[in-house]
């Protein structure tokens, strides 16, 4: 059997050994030379351009140039000790030079009337710049041929850099490795789709991806394997939503009958918008067809999902299932629970509530109305998962706030019925259009895209932290029109402790500017227990108190109509999804709502442009949009979804029309051959078989 050289392990390298192995392994998670090989720079230095000192400006990157070096000096002592120079180019322009470390062996290296080329990136001090630790090589042919080319820089860390792999170090690995390996790089892409989309080959991507002779070749190979990482990626999803159409049955939801029909008529109390009879249209197709329903509910933030959810619920018990709906917090199903049990009191339908709080007497009956099939609709947590839950005919099931849950977690409800119940997920967090293309490209997906009429706009103000009083003064006019006030506080992690001694200074400061008996203010954080926890929550429900300062613990779940201010304090701390789902805490009754981003005066670029988006939209698509562009879109749903895009080199946003020609591509070849067995797809069916896309097969869950 011939050996894969590509899975020698690393440590095989020359010039890596069992020591560097290991911190590549941990550092890096390069195992074997292909894991080395698929190691992409970050980007690249072009050091064909020479400059002139007088052509340096504050925003370049680096510089290049070539000229003489002089004054060399000491200066300080000991441990304040440092070396300068002056790089003098031909038009008399002169450059400082700065090192603060390792230049005892430099200081007689630099000759007279010698020409050095300089590189390294320009600081502005004061009127002039300087270069720190700048990398000086003598002019001969051999640097000019060498500076005349395209250099690749990688990514390391600091343990890395202490043995020698710092970006420089692995590029020598890299060009020790490749003449070892080139040769046995199999092709990944039939040559027929080559042919058509112009791709050069896999061996020479890899080769130009590190070693770019120049632009244009850096470019095509960028190209080739960027498509390359998007179209597996899109072939693996339509593939696995394929077989789930194939082979997936569901229950028919054969009528619309008589509990829809009185609860639509009778008791829905506001017109349903344009967007929400769309969606309920889609669903209504999806469970006439026999195959199980599988798609993804996207909105904003109080534009109408619930809502939705339940009248598909209606419909499910219409037809003599159940239906469930499963939500990630006990807060967030303890709401549910309260608004759907109002809403349906007028019609004989059982529902009932499941937690980690339900008492044991309280579950025993739970258990056994569910497995007879006098309750109609379970309200819970992950408790809905746990084997003892047993449903008499499961029809549907809802799951809110899908990006908390596991995969595994979530295939338990999938499995509790023998024919598979239809799935509707439901996401508050809008999701970008390219974004769901790949992460939910299996699913079928809906959007709600309009809000309930007569809705007021939250009004969204940046203030600093100078502006307090002023803040203060506009919050006590807010409770004196009977207002209710939410001050939120970035306790990012539990074990934080920094972060809790600023929430309970800021609640310390409440308390003085609204004092008792005037005033009452609850306290909300995750290290309380569940139970004085739900107190103070259920105090400021019920109205008992009219400021609450919390944490990222009331981000979703609570429904106060009447609260009408949020004050986000460091709000710069905060990313834009999760400004966004804490500004819908508010404007959820009549009255004008408002949301106050409190900042100190230093702020990143990227803080600046999140204050910004948040102040100049609403628009939860919008901001999904410009928070992907930011972040990226491994964090927008957390480590548990984001393993489908741990991507090497494509970037779904900027790369966004290649990845509507990657799926183009996928979507023609399976609609021609669905099992990739033609014999010019075998390389397609091989390289889709090796690649470990996405996990577990979670299309079909959800």
């Amino acid at each position: 059997m011939a050996v894969d050289i590509l899975k020698t392990p690393i440590e095989f390298l020359r010039g890596v050994g069992p020591q560097k192995a290991e911190l590549l392994k941990k550092e890096l998670q390069i195992f074997v030379f292909e894991d080395l090989l698929y190691f992409y720079p970050f980007r690249y230095v072009d050091k064909s351009r020479f400059y002139k000192i007088r052509e340096i400006t504050e925003d370049m990157p680096w510089v290049q140039i070539r000229g003489y070096i002089s004054d060399i000096e000491l200066h300080g002592q000991k441990r304040t000790t440092r070396m300068t120079a002056v790089l003098n180019d031909d038009q008399g322009y002169k450059l400082e030079l700065i090192w603060f470390n390792g230049f005892k062996f430099l200081k007689g290296l630099f000759l007279p009337g010698k020409e050095y080329i300089v590189f390294g990136k320009p600081t502005r001090y004061g009127r002039k710049f300087n270069i720190a630790h700048p990398d000086i090589e003598e002019v001969s042919s051999a640097a000019i041929t060498q500076q005349s080319a395209m250099h690749p820089v990688y990514n390391s860390t600091e343990k890395l850099k202490s043995r020698g792999l710092d970006g420089k170090g692995i590029s020598r690995l890299l060009k020790t490795l490749i003449p070892q390996v080139k040769n046995y790089i199999n092709e990944t892409l039939p040559e027929y789709l080559r042919d058509e989309l112009k791709l050069p080959g896999l061996r020479q991507s890899l080769v130009n991806i590190h070693f770019p002779e120049n632009n244009q070749s850096l470019a095509r190979a960028q190209a080739r394997l960027k498509f390359e990482e998007l179209f597996f990626i899109q072939l693996k999803i339509l593939s696995l939503k394929n077989n789930r159409t194939r082979e997936s049955k569901g229950q028919i939801f054969k009528v619309v009958g008589n509990q829809f029909h009185d609860f639509y008529k009778n008791h829905l109390t506001f017109e349903l918008t344009d967007a929400q009879k769309r969606v309920i249209k889609e669903i209504r197709s999806d469970t006439l067809t026999g195959k199980q329903m599988n798609r993804l509910l996207q909105g904003d933030v109080g534009s109408g999902k619930t809502i939705v959810a339940l009248l598909v619920m209606l419909i499910a018990i219409d037809n003599g299932f159940q239906a469930c709906l499963m939500a990630p917090t006990e807060v967030l199903a303890n709401q549910h629970f309260e608004s759907l049990s109002a809403m349906l009191a007028n019609l004989d339908i059982n529902i009932s509530l499941l937690t980690g709080s339900t008492r044991k007497a309280k579950r025993r009956v739970i258990h056994e109305a569910l497995a007879s099939g006098n309750l109609n609709i379970l309200i819970g947590t992950h408790a809905l998962i746990e084997d003892v839950v047993v449903f008499h005919d499961l029809g549907l099931v809802v799951i809110d706030e899908q990006h908390r849950f596991g995969v595994a977690q979530r295939a338990k409800l999938w499995k509790k019925n023998i024919i598979s119940p239809h799935v509707l997920v439901m996401t508050a967090t809008p999701i970008p259009r390219t974004l769901a293309m790949t992460l939910y490209g299996d699913l079928e997906i809906s959007v709600i895209d309009q809000l309930p009429p007569g809705r007021k706009p939250i009004k969204t103000i940046h203030q600093y932290d100078s502006n307090r009083l002023k803040v203060f003064g506009f919050m006590r006019e807010q409770i004196k029109l009977g207002r209710q006030i939410y001050v939120v506080y970035p306790l990012i992690n539990e074990s934080e402790t920094l972060d809790l001694k600023d929430l309970m200074d800021g609640y310390e400061s409440i308390v003085r500017e609204f004092p008792l008996p005037d005033y009452a203010v609850s306290i909300v954080h995750g290290q309380m227990k569940p139970a004085d926890k739900d107190y103070e929550m259920q105090r400021f429900v019920k109205g008992e108190t009219q400021i609450m300062v919390a944490t990222t613990v009331i981000e979703v779940g609570i429904n106060v109509p009447n609260a009408s201010v949020m004050v986000i304090e460091s709000a710069q701390r905060f990313g834009l999804s999760q400004l966004h789902q804490l500004r819908g805490r508010v404007g959820r009754g009549a009255d004008q709502s408002w949301c106050i981003l409190m900042t100190d005066y230093k702020l990143s670029a990227d803080a600046k442009k999140r204050i910004q988006t948040m102040v100049s939209t609403n628009d939860g698509f919008i901001i999904a949009e410009t928070d992907m562009e930011l972040r990226g879109p491994g964090d927008i749903h957390g480590t548990q979804q984001s393993g489908i895009l741990d991507l090497k080199i494509a970037n779904i946003t900027r790369d966004e029309k290649i990845l509507k020609y990657a799926r183009k591509k996928a979507e023609e070849i399976l609609d021609k051959d669905p099992f990739l067995r033609l014999p010019e797809n075998q390389i397609l069916l091989k390289t889709l078989q090796s690649k470990q896309i996405g996990g577990e097969r979670w299309s079909k869950i959800s």
